[in-house]
């Protein structure tokens, strides 16, 4: 299978449009104690190397990562998901001071929550 066809296959059990800001790094599985299912997949996501498109035209420079947030998704057959986001952080010139700034998650994370967007919309409709 070729890299394309996978990454077409996963982006059908990602968030939509996560693939365009992250990158997959790995993934384990292990089984926990749940009434309904067996294990728990995590999928490790690193923040691809893009500035935020409101800093591009500023001075800017990576300054690593900051602690992963684990967001929960739509379970995959006998598995709970867990993606565990790895964000970047960046150094911003912005009117002569350098400030430290992140991409915003808002498309991808419910509003105080930590879980996924459509996984929330989904359980708020068969609530």
């Amino acid at each position: 299978m070729n890299k394309g066809t996978e990454l077409s296959l996963l982006s059908l059990i990602l968030p939509e449009g996560i693939l365009e800001y992250f990158d997959i790094v790995g993934f384990d599985k292990k089984p926990i104690k749940h009434v309904l299912y067996e294990n728990r997949l995590t999928i490790y996501l690193e923040e691809k190397k893009q500035i935020p498109s409101k800093y591009k035209d500023c001075k800017y420079k990576a300054s690593g990562f900051m602690e992963p947030r684990i967001i929960e998704d739509y379970p995959v057959r006998d598995n709970l998901l867990s993606l565990n986001l790895k964000r970047r952080r960046w150094d911003v010139l912005l009117d002569k001071k350098w400030i430290k700034v992140s991409r915003e998650w808002d498309e991808f994370i419910a509003q105080g929550t930590r879980i996924s967007k459509e996984f929330a919309a989904f359980l708020k409709e068969i609530d």
